[in-house]
């Protein structure tokens, strides 16, 4: 008799005897198969093991994780390294290298990405793991094109850092000590070669532009496009063990991937979940599953079979019409309230199966439908039935090195975006499909996603080997994060569409069908069709920007893919004066926009020496990868502020650094308020502005970028601003035809009746001129309404001696029960131009109570733009860049370390906009 067997027989004799009793006499494994698989996807497998022969009932499973060693080609560097990880990290780690963020480390290092590179470990080998019917080698994540050889015979190959590969192994462990080695090609050469193996056509762009000082081809091989470097990030082509790796051994069927989509009915008014169960089996096997939310007094009992090899089994779970479903809703909308749902399996009567995972219940829409007054469609998301504007910013991969990408990183990045009031983010597509947790961290905190597949401002290959590993990769993808309430919709590409639609790529007329084809290829007859395959229980976009559903009338490449009045938009405009709101396009969805800044100078120190600390240094420019980047901030600037003069070379620099933020803020904060204040009106045609989405939220590294957040967390004054203009109750305030408007634009799902009260300052007194009130007007939720409106001349006139050169304007919303939402400013003229500006010679007294610390500001005069900033002490102040127009003003500190008052008083520095020049 079979130890199984016997074990069936036990079971039979105490049927009375709990699950746990019944397994209790076999050996317990440290982590079991599933339980690796599963956690951290919101999914954590209790127990998974099928009635098997001489290994018992469950499943074995080995990690391979940990120490390796590391070699490149000739051996001449050899050293330990951790898996997960990257080369890069290990060369670091072990003192080979330094920093690779420091100076110019990204061109000097470009030796590392060029050499071949082998990760070698030694195992034992169980018994019990070598008697199972099958084994599996599996790797989680691989960096990218490798080869697998175990006891020195071959096991397989990889060709897609976003694909997970295992290899079937069985017969070839050894009792003892087991032998893995991982050989990893060139990136680099690798991406090179298959370019050459091209010859039909080309495949553009062949490399980056020179200012990016990046690598070519990174279309050709399926890894992090932005790691061959990008006008925001460093080249660093990275290889390694990303993610896990272990053996998983089982006799007859081993548990892979569980998802469960929730979809409504509306007809019926009643929600049901789809469940899906991927599944390796070794023979056909008979049972009975339970799918069981017990909140919602739910289950549903179904007979199954689960068929041999690896098969995707789908069931369904009715929702008890009787329950109340709570549902999940964006930030600031409601709650992200979540179910469990049990799955078990029954074999014989034996509980075979048991999973657990999280559930939340939500729908999403993506409504495009003729709009009134205007041609074209709609473009916006309807969330459990209610349009939502989406607010929010673009997310790029948080660290070039994967491994670096800590929980606590994450968590820090996504709570600074709940902290702004966004609701939503868009996972650009030339970075990484991200890790588990920051899929249900969004989902903790309702941040939806609009998730890009990692395709990005190319054209790419379409033979049958890359289309084939698209295709799993997509399948692979689209099961693992399907799950996720955060996901709102699927988009094929970045930019790719308007790349082919307006030629960035100088592709002559009479080959650009060739071109189309592989387009629709690649994307519509693959991507998307597999994508739509796992999932129809969410949009899928094929590129962005796009016209949506005209895109796809006109072959899926729209004539103008950037067209207002369908689809979304990028816009960006370095030259046009971004304080003017008609420069801006009307758009139905704003998806990019935005505008370059440099980091602080706290951030810069760590990577950079004394002889750096110039705009104009070597560093300044090599850090910059935007043709004419740094140039453009400046001129930007100039339009409206004076640039820095001081002669001290240190403080002209920081002073510039801070000026190119109050830049960006200024700009950002301008166009997206036109956006919000679009959401109501048609005007020309175009209008019903959903969703602002401004480029980016963080940064790679520490250089300029459009990012909100520095590298390491620091909030740029654009984040502190986005705190406001992404209230859910905001003022705008804007100037047609030298008349002022006043908007009052609501998220609320209820209806409200605010005034606007608006304050005129003059430059040189702290206290207003006049104040000015609008009637009570009715503001209904989601909504933008015009509520104030008067000539400046006029206004100004009965104001005392005021001129648009020597005041100003601020504003804000109120009811009965006072003001509502943050207070706002409108400058009359451009701050260079202003007079009576004073030097507000700011005092800051730093404090300590039970809830953190306070700053406690003094000002002498009206300043514009007060930043401050307390170096490399970790945290961030509750406002920032803000206009002064009182005397004092207490500011509160969250701070992220350990700190004293003592510190934060050494290390606090004010600076307004006065203190420039």
């Amino acid at each position: 008799m079979t130890n199984a067997e016997e074990l069936v027989q036990k079971r039979q004799q105490s049927p009375d005897s709990t699950t746990e009793d019944y397994f209790s006499d076999l050996p317990r494994q440290q982590n079991t198969t599933n339980t690796m698989t599963l956690c951290g996807n919101g999914i954590c497998v209790v127990l998974c093991w099928f009635l098997g022969v001489s290994s018992g009932l469950r499943p074995v499973a080995l990690s391979l994780d940990g120490k390796w060693s590391l070699s490149n080609s000739d051996c001449s560097v050899s050293l330990p390294a951790e898996v997960p990880g990257c080369v890069h990290s290990a060369l670091q780690q072990q003192g080979f290298i330094q920093d690779p963020y420091f100076r110019f480390n990204d061109v000097s290092y470009r030796w590392i990405a060029y050499d071949n590179w082998t990760y070698t470990t030694t195992f034992a080998g169980s018994t019990q793991l070598r008697a199972s019917q099958k084994v599996l080698l599996v790797f989680d994540g691989v960096d990218t094109v490798a080869s697998i050889w175990l006891n020195g015979l071959a096991v397989g190959k990889t060709d897609n850092m976003f694909r997970r590969y295992d290899f079937t192994v069985s017969g070839l462990l050894k009792d003892g000590d087991n032998v893995l080695k991982v050989s990893l090609l060139s990136p680099v050469l690798y991406a090179s070669e298959r370019r050459k193996a091209h010859s039909a056509y080309r495949v553009p762009p062949e490399c980056p532009p020179d200012v990016q000082k990046g690598e070519c081809h990174v279309n050709f091989i399926r890894k992090e496009q932005s790691s061959f470097s990008w006008d925001w990030g460093p080249s660093f082509p990275t290889m390694g063990l990303w993610k896990g790796v272990r053996l998983e051994a089982f006799d007859v069927l081993q548990l892979i991937q569980v998802s469960s989509v929730p979809l409504h009915n509306i007809s019926l008014s009643q929600w049901r979940v789809q469940v899906d169960l991927l599944v390796d089996a070794v023979q056909t096997t008979n049972g009975k599953i339970i799918l069981s939310i017990p909140e919602l007094d739910s289950e549903q009992i179904l007979q199954t079979q689960f068929l041999p090899g690896k098969t995707k089994n789908s069931f369904t779970l009715n929702i008890n019409t009787s329950s109340q479903v709570k549902l999940w809703w964006p930030n600031g909308h409601g709650d992200q309230p979540c179910y469990r749902l049990t799955v078990r399996g029954f074999q014989g009567g034996f509980l075979v199966l048991n999973t657990e995972s999280k559930v939340y219940f939500r729908s999403v829409e993506l409504v495009q439908e003729p709009v009134v007054g205007s041609p074209g469609l709609s473009f916006y998301f309807r969330i459990n039935g209610k349009p939502i504007f989406l607010k929010g910013s673009n997310w790029i991969p948080a660290h070039s090195f994967q491994d670096r990408v800590t929980p606590a990183v994450l968590r820090n990045l996504l709570q600074s975006a709940v902290d702004a009031r966004m609701n939503a983010l868009r996972v650009w597509g030339g970075g990484v499909y991200e890790q588990d947790l920051f899929y249900s961290i969004c989902d903790e905190m309702g941040i939806m996603v609009w998730q890009d597949f990692m395709f990005a401002c190319a054209m790419y290959p379409t033979e049958g080997d890359f289309i084939q590993t698209v295709r799993e990769e997509v399948i692979q993808q689209v099961q693992r994060l399907k799950s996720h309430p955060s996901i709102i919709a699927w988009s094929g590409n970045n930019e790719n569409e308007a790349a082919l639609a307006t030629d960035w790529f100088n592709i002559p007329v009479s080959q650009r069908p060739a071109y189309l084809k592989d387009y629709v290829t690649l994307y519509v007859d693959n991507i998307r069709a597999v994508g739509q395959e796992e999932d129809q229980s969410r949009p899928f976009l094929v590129s962005s920007p796009s016209n949506g559903a005209e895109s796809e009338q006109e072959g899926w490449v729209a004539s103008n893919p950037y067209d207002p009045h369908y689809g979304d938009t990028h816009f960006y405009s370095y030259t046009l004066d971004c304080w003017d709101w008609r420069t801006f396009p009307r758009t139905r969805f704003a998806s990019e926009y935005g505008f370059q800044s440099w980091p602080s100078f706290s951030t810069l120190l760590p990577v950079s020496i004394k002889e750096d600390w110039s705009y104009n240094s070597n560093f300044s420019s090599h850090r910059q990868h935007h043709e004419d980047g740094n140039l453009r901030m400046l001129l930007q600037a100039a339009l409206h502020f004076n640039l820095p003069n001081a002669t001290d070379p240190v403080k002209r620099f920081t002073d510039t650094l801070y000026i190119t933020q109050v830049m960006q803020a200024q700009c950002v904060k301008t166009q997206t308020e036109f956006y919000r204040r679009s959401q109501s009106e048609i005007i020309e045609g175009k209008g019903r502005t959903m969703g602002a989405l401004y480029w980016q939220l963080n940064d790679v590294w520490q250089a300029p970028s459009w990012s909100s957040i520095e590298f390491g967390g620091k909030w740029k004054m654009l984040h502190y601003f986005a705190q406001n203009f992404f209230a859910a109750v905001l003022p705008v305030g804007f100037e047609d035809g030298d008349t002022l408007f006043i908007y009052a634009v609501s998220d609320l799902s209820h209806d409200l009746k605010l005034r606007a009260a608006v304050s005129v300052y003059s430059w040189s007194d702290l206290d207003p001129v006049c104040t000015l009130k609008s009637d009570l007007h009715p503001i209904s939720g989601g909504s933008a309404t015009a509520i104030f409106k008067q000539p400046v001349a006029a206004l100004l006139a009965g104001c005392g001696s005021c001129t648009r050169l020597t005041c100003l304007l601020t504003f804000h919303l109120e009811d009965s029960s006072g003001q509502q939402g943050p207070r706002n400013h409108h400058f009359l003229c451009s701050p260079k131009d202003a007079q009576g500006v004073q030097r507000p010679n700011i005092t800051a007294r730093v404090q300590q109570d039970e809830a953190g610390y306070s700053v406690t500001l003094h000002s002498a005069s009206v300043a514009a733009f007060v930043w401050l900033d307390v170096g490399n002490v970790t945290g961030r102040f509750g406002s920032n860049g803000f206009l002064m127009t009182s005397r004092n003003r207490t500011v509160r500190f969250n701070a992220w370390c350990n700190t004293s008052v003592e510190e934060l008083s050494r290390s606090l520095t004010v600076t307004s906009l006065r203190d420039l020049y």
